[in-house]
């Protein structure tokens, strides 16, 4: 099996940031580590152990210290389970089964398993959200709520930054900066520390790091109508890995209680969305009238 990694000192540089990352998590947490059919599986838990649960699963090239700044505000009305997916530059195994098949289903249930959960909300992101729409299209009744930014298997994955990452890839650090800031925005001069930093680890991630090169499965009409728990999906009109029009028109038609949000100026990274997902992952519990 090709490593995740384009050599063993870049996997060891990425680990070592994250987890210097991971030892400044906003609110106290646990670091759990869940044996699973595919691999020891990362988990970053905060909250109190007493509240509803909400998994949250990151994009692909990424981990959970995406989700680091969300958690603060989620953990005061959550149980919040930060998975580290499989395959990706986290600390969970570098298993990449086919995306076609089963088995990130499986790999869940043994996840929702070693956490004692029998259901949870979830919130997932990109490839994280197609890992969600998979899990909750097979097993909807596990799922009490789905949040998902820019999610894969709705709407068609355009292959023109495919093409334009081979090259841009062959650039050098100047290519993959400007991929970079093409999915995911330049970073204005006036960022706080804190996202220069992060930004700074995304492009050590993309450095090292070799990215999933396949297509997300699209999910029937049929599996999409399976989704009678609360949806709201929030997609970017400039996103240029996914065709959001195609998503927003395909979960209206098969999905008419989502709460649907189109962001015209919105590329594939959708910062600012901690409220708003709150919000409505309050009101799915009942917690807002």
């Amino acid at each position: 099996m090709t490593s995740i990694y384009k050599s063993p000192e870049g996997e060891h540089l990425v680990r070592e940031r994250y987890q210097t990352f991971l030892k400044y998590w906003p609110v106290p947490s646990q670091q759990l580590r869940v044996p699973t059919r595919q691999g020891e599986t990362f988990v970053v838990a905060c909250g109190d152990p007493s509240a509803p649960a909400l998994l949250l699963f990151h994009g692909g090239a990424a981990n959970s210290v995406f989700f680091a700044a969300d958690a603060k505000a989620w953990s005061e009305q959550f149980r919040v389970y930060a998975v580290d997916m499989i395959g990706e530059p986290g600390l969970s195994a570098p298993s990449r089964p086919p995306l076609s098949s089963d088995a990130y289903s499986l790999w869940l249930d043994d996840v929702m398993e070693g956490l004692s959960l029998n259901s949870a909300s979830i919130v997932g992101v990109s490839l994280g959200g197609w890992l969600a729409l998979d899990y909750a299209t097979r097993l909807p009744e596990r799922v009490e709520s789905l949040a998902l930014m820019c999610p894969g298997g709705i709407g068609r994955q355009k292959l023109g930054i495919v093409f334009k990452a081979v090259v841009l890839r062959m650039c050098g650090p100047w290519g993959v900066r400007k991929l970079r800031e093409g999915i995911l925005g330049r970073l204005s001069d006036g960022a706080p520390p804190a996202v220069q930093k992060f930004m700074e680890f995304i492009a050590l991630i993309h450095q090292n790091f070799r990215p999933r090169m396949v297509k997300m499965p699209i999910f029937s009409n049929d599996a999409l109508k399976r989704l009678t728990m609360p949806v709201m999906a929030i997609v970017g009109g400039k996103d240029v890995l996914l065709d959001s029009p195609g998503t927003q028109r395909r979960l209206q038609q098969n999905i008419p209680h989502a709460d649907v949000r189109y962001l015209p100026e919105g590329g594939h990274f959708l910062p600012g969305q901690t409220k708003v997902i709150l919000e409505f992952l309050l009101s799915a519990k009942g917690c807002l009238k």
